[in-house]
């Protein structure tokens, strides 16, 4: 695919951050305040209707989180120790019998709010996980047909497994890694029992084999470079087929790039497949228009001819699914009018058509360093056709890299329709873009801290003409939580999406709903917006290549376990009034609750109409600054309108002060309990000298109990005291780099008075 990631608009330049910052220690802040991120899961997946023990691991988990799923289906309890106390990291995971297979999402309830997501596979055949090495052939793990082995990939080895099957039977072996979040490109091979290669997938593909005598077999994987680690987890299928079955892969989830397909209302009613051959003119397959076409780029360089009759006006949209399927191809589309006679004929190229292009400007350099990699552009073709001449005209259909590719999966999706006007939506949380070691792609869930503003760009890609403006929503938040959408505006691509938080608002977590709407041909039309997340966290995108996906729900979470650093609004939650052409001043205030780096922060502006205002300072130390806005300036024409304004700030981040405290408070009660027992112990001892003979034995072994006591309680009190030393220790302010964004604002922009 030949485009190159998105570029938020939030990337700036490095002198800019330092004024912001007023601070010569930019270049080695940190980036981001803490957020939960849920890194594995061992299994990734189980069978329907079963119950299995899941180990996960993150960053910001802590013993005690809930484990939960975007299907509700899939429910999770805390292992129990012998002690009956929850075990950390571990959970009894259940699937019901009625849960849906494929992929869903994996994600951590914390004391941070919600974490990022893994996937986590549903499925109907029996898994297995791997129990122990099996990196030699003799230590090669047993695989029953059909069924499902969850493992991790050593670093520079090769995992051995074995298979018993009869003569004739076919055999598909599938491995899932990249499409289950892993960062394992797997190597597959199928062996003879002596470990002698077979049959071998480079690529990631499915070997589909033909048993060649009853026997045992072997099963070869490693990374393609040999890399491994507990990042580096798989799933491997080991399936019987039929000879005519068509083998589905296991589930997968979505690139960014998916979330425009399929149009609305698209169904397979009048789908028709393909004929081949037609990759001369002379075999061209014959459409009508409208048409709606299945077929595949197979084999290698293949070019699939259509002819269809049309008349000269007619305006035709044409839209080609393969890349936003799944596949790793490059649909290109040439339509040619011709005329004369076969063996004489008159060819006149009308159009050519490749890729969606990218609804906002890409990173320049394919990294982070001008904006995060959230490419929502495609290979795919959504273009339009203006027939000029009447008569026959042939479309060739072709993938641009076809000839170095030979595999019937790739298959697509030809739609040429009448205009369609509509629109398909994808957001993503903002990245902040500096220099040097800061070249982030983090994962950024949706977890507000209480007080917290979050931005979420929202992209379009516009159907068929359609380019009015777009308002967007977001429903079903956490009590305290509200959600203001900036509009993208008439032709344009961009809008943003504010989701804040009340600095009173309670713990939550719902599963909110996100949406567009817009006039359509004097309907009005809602359309979902589907929401984009790293999949691993890219601290330096230098050293790797960030990857994005589509998530399956929008979970929204607020924390009051630490509050926002600073919350930025309006002085009075009202529409703010101003006449067209004239200013407004607009009195902010500042909840600061942290200590800052520097004295200002320099804010720029969101808001279509609003965001060419110039960028101010407000200071860090105040309580309060102010906006002018010149209406004059920005020519910003009547009506209402909302805006917020962003920068960039370094917080002397404190974590988890609650801790602190609640160690200080147990070091306190560990003291006076081991005071009570010395004291209780000394009272014993002394009982014992005075105690008659009879009385001795039991007065010893009471004293000895209550010294035994008190010397466990002052390895309470050192243990206390070691806990209260690394609760501080993480609580030191540390100087880190975040986005503060103020709530919104309602602007009312009213007519100037005419002049009489």
């Amino acid at each position: 695919m030949r485009h190159l990631r998105l570029q938020s608009s939030l990337a700036v330049g490095f002198f800019i951050l330092a004024c912001c910052l007023g601070s010569s220690t930019a270049l080695a802040q940190l980036v981001c305040l803490p957020a939960p991120r849920l890194l594995t899961t061992m299994p990734m997946g189980g069978q329907v209707g079963t119950s299995f023990d899941v180990k996960i691991t993150g960053e910001n988990i802590e013993p005690g989180d809930e484990l939960r799923f975007s299907n509700p289906a899939i429910t999770a309890k805390p292992k129990l120790g012998k002690d009956g106390a929850p075990v950390a990291g571990q959970y009894v995971v259940s699937i019901a019998k009625d849960c849906s297979p494929g992929i869903h999402e994996a994600r951590v309830m914390t004391r941070l709010g919600i974490s990022s997501s893994r996937a986590f596979n549903v499925g109907v055949l029996p898994e297995a996980t791997q129990a122990k090495a099996n990196t030699t052939l003799e230590t090669a793990m047993k695989l029953d047909l059909n069924s499902i082995c969850n493992a991790v990939m050593t670093k520079q080895k090769v995992d051995f497994y074995t298979f018993e099957a009869n003569q004739g039977q076919r055999i598909i072996v599938d491995c899932a890694a990249k499409g289950i979040d892993s960062k394992l490109n797997p190597v597959v091979i199928i062996a003879d029992e002596q470990g002698m290669d077979l049959q071998v997938e480079r690529r990631g593909g499915m070997l589909d084999f033909e048993v060649p005598q009853t026997g045992k077999y072997v099963i070869k994987l490693h990374g393609l470079t040999y890399d491994g680690g507990p990042h580096h987890f798989y799933r491997l299928a080991l399936k019987k087929a039929a000879n005519d079955e068509v083998v589905a892969r296991m589930p997968s989830i979505q690139k960014v790039s998916a979330f425009s397909w399929p149009p609305v209302g698209l169904t397979d009613k009048s789908i028709k497949p393909e004929t081949e051959p037609n990759n001369q003119h002379a075999q061209a397959q014959k459409i009508t228009l409208p048409c709606d076409i299945t077929g595949s780029f197979f084999p290698a360089a293949d070019v699939d001819t259509f002819e269809f009759t049309a008349k000269k006006g007619d305006v035709w949209w044409v839209e080609v699914a393969s890349e936003r399927l799944g596949r790793p191809t490059d649909p290109s589309i040439v339509v040619q009018h011709v005329s004369g006679k076969p063996g004489s004929e008159t060819i006149t190229d009308l159009v050519e058509l490749s890729d969606i292009p990218s609804p906002v400007k890409v990173s320049s350099n394919g990294y982070s360093y001008d904006g995060p990699p959230y490419n929502a552009g495609s290979s795919d073709i959504l273009g339009k056709v203006v027939i000029k001449q009447d008569g026959l005209h042939r479309l060739q259909l072709r993938d641009l890299f076809g000839g170095t590719r030979n595999d019937p999966k790739n298959i697509y999706r030809l739609v040429i329709r009448k205009a369609a006007p509509d629109f398909a939506l994808v957001g993503w949380a903002l990245h902040m873009n500096l220099r040097n070691g800061d070249r982030n792609a983090l994962s950024k869930p949706i977890a507000l801290r209480a007080g917290a503003t979050m931005p979420i760009e929202v992209v379009v890609v516009r159907r068929d003409g359609f380019d009015g403006e777009i308002e967007l929503f977001m429903d079903n938040l956490p009590n305290g939580v509200t959600a203001t959408g900036l509009k993208i505006p008439k032709g344009k691509s961009r809008g943003i999406m504010v989701v804040s938080a009340e600095g009173s608002a309670p713990r939550g977590l719902t599963s909110a709903q996100f949406f567009g709407r817009a006039t359509i041909d004097g309907k009005e039309v809602t359309r979902t917006c589907r929401m984009a997340s790293m999949q691993w966290p890219v601290k330096n995108a230098w050293s790797e290549v960030p990857s994005p996906r589509l998530m399956a729900d929008v979970p929204v979470s607020v924390s009051n376990s630490e509050l926002a650093p600073i919350t930025i609004s309006p002085a009075e939650k009202k529409v703010w009034e101003v006449t067209a052409g004239e200013k407004l001043t607009l009195p902010l205030t500042h909840e600061r609750r942290s200590e800052f780096s520097g004295a200002n922060i320099t804010l720029k502006t969101y808001g279509a109409g609003f965001e060419k205002v110039p960028a101010f300072d407000a200071p860090l130390t105040a309580d309060q600054s102010q906006a002018v806005l010149d209406l004059a300036a920005l020519k910003t024409p009547p009506g209402e309108y909302k805006i917020a304004f962003y920068g960039y700030a370094v917080v002397k981040y404190q974590e988890n002060l609650e801790a602190v405290a609640e160690a200080k408070t147990a070091l306190m009660q560990a003291k006076q309990d081991a005071e009570a027992l010395a004291a209780e112990a000394k009272k014993l001892a002394e009982i014992v000298k005075s105690a008659p003979d009879a009385q001795r034995p039991s007065a010893e072994t009471a004293a000895k109990a209550a010294a035994e006591k008190a010397k466990m309680a002052q390895a309470s009190i050192a243990n206390a005291d070691k806990q209260l030393k690394n609760a501080t220790a993480k609580a030191k302010p540390k100087d880190i780099v975040d986005i503060i964004v103020s709530t919104p604002v309602t602007i009312r922009v009213n007519p100037a008075k005419k002049a009489k």
